[in-house]
């Protein structure tokens, strides 16, 4: 079934899908100061020991010195988290939220399982439970606010798209929509193949033809002209993309409540040192312009972002790191008591590694969900037991603003 931009608006909800990226939204309005709750998976497993480095930790460069930044102040250094973590250099905006209070790493993260698959790790993240279930803990949260914002005929029913994520899987409707267009080619791209085929007799005419009957002008189709020179400014990549769509969505008075985005490109055996600064970075534009297009309701918003599983400790042997146990979360938003790393530190001694070669958890991070839906949300501890089935961790306080 697919779902107008309109219908999305109007709370049912939607999902978008580009690229390695992804977006649905769920939840219906019934006021536009209600709570905004949006969850972001990193699908590959990031090391969180690069993204929050404990530099002050002593031990962490006999296990990877090689991929460590300089320390804050120093030249493409860490950005400074208090005196002993230092945030990538890559996220500089969510480093200007923590400075503003509305961003929080936790330290020493891991779900509440053990698997280094990434297929049963990722099923396990979204299932919320000891086992692979056939729904989303979000498709339950959902469920649960249900009896909220009844002035609205569709309820709280959740719509899905072109990717339909376990996380939002459930007996809620579903339904889904694609933005026209939205994989078509920009003109750059269109206009290098033409270049290429430009000497062709046969490709290099019928390309000319082609663009022609797709409406580019004569000086379009010149590959001497200047408008085959490349586009001097950053075109929104797709997570960004996604991210200002659900911003405007969420910041509707009657839009939907709950948006669930996702986004690939974490599994870093091997050179990790230069990949991780592209994923990091697109993550940390995506976050700002969240925060760009939802305007004033920042403040009534929790951004989660989460990760299956953590990266070994040591580097391996081709500059990257291998799957791994303990990991990092972030929390951001007007909502959140940021400016602070939460978790507990295990340390970096070889006795204190989970099994030799992890950093070890302390934190569950069902716990650190429990609390942002409890505090947040406004969800009883009892709808806790549907949402996440089996033992129940205590959900974490300190993490949202009290009035």
């Amino acid at each position: 079934m697919m779902i107008r931009r309109r219908s999305a608006l109007l709370g049912l909800a939607a999902s978008w899908s580009l690229g390695r990226s992804s977006l649905a939204l769920a939840g219906s309005a019934s006021g536009p100061d209600d709570p905004r709750f949006v969850v972001v998976i990193l699908r590959g497993a990031l090391d969180g020991l690069s993204a929050v480095t404990p530099y002050g930790d002593p031990d962490i460069a006999t296990h990877r010195r090689s991929l460590l930044l300089p320390e804050p102040g120093q030249e493409g250094g860490l950005l400074d988290l208090g005196g002993f973590y230092g945030l990538h250099p890559a996220l500089k905006n969510m480093h200007a939220l923590y400075n503003a209070g509305e961003m929080a790493p936790i330290h020493a993260v891991a779900g509440h399982y053990r698997s280094r698959s990434h297929f049963e790790a990722q099923d396990y993240l979204e299932s919320g439970a000891d086992t692979r279930l056939n729904s989303g803990w979000l498709n339950r949260v959902v469920s649960a606010l249900q009896g909220r914002g009844q002035s609205r005929p569709d309820g709280y029913r959740l719509a899905m798209g072109l990717t339909v994520p376990l996380l939002l899987r459930g007996p809620a409707a579903i339904g889904s929509y694609a933005p026209a267009g939205s994989q078509h080619p920009d003109a750059a791209l269109y206009s290098q193949i033409m270049a290429l085929n430009a000497s062709d007799p046969v490709t290099g005419p019928a390309f000319r033809s082609g663009m022609k009957a797709r409406g580019f002008s004569d000086d379009a189709t010149d590959i001497r002209s200047a408008a085959f020179k490349p586009e001097p400014c950053r075109k929104p990549d797709a997570f960004m993309r996604l991210a200002t769509a659900a911003g405007e969505m969420l910041a509707d008075p009657h839009g939907p409540r709950i948006a669930a985005l996702e986004i690939g490109g974490w599994d870093t055996h091997a050179a990790q040192l230069g990949r991780l600064s592209g994923p990091l970075a697109q993550l940390d534009r995506g976050i700002a312009a969240l925060r760009q297009s939802i305007g004033e309701n920042w403040k009534h918003t929790a951004v989660l972002v989460m990760t299956e599983f953590g990266r070994t400790v040591r580097m391996n042997g081709t500059g990257g790191t291998d799957h791994g146990t303990g990991t990092l979360a972030f929390l951001a938003g007007g909502a959140v008591a940021g400016g602070k790393v939460g978790g507990t530190w295990p340390g970096l001694k070889q006795s204190q590694l989970f099994e030799n070669r992890d950093l070890a958890p302390t934190t569950d991070l069902r716990a650190v969900t429990s609390g942002v839906l409890c505090n947040h949300m406004g969800m009883k501890r009892h709808a806790l037991t549907i949402i996440f089935p089996g033992p129940q961790p205590e959900p974490a306080s300190g993490l949202i603003r009290t009035a």
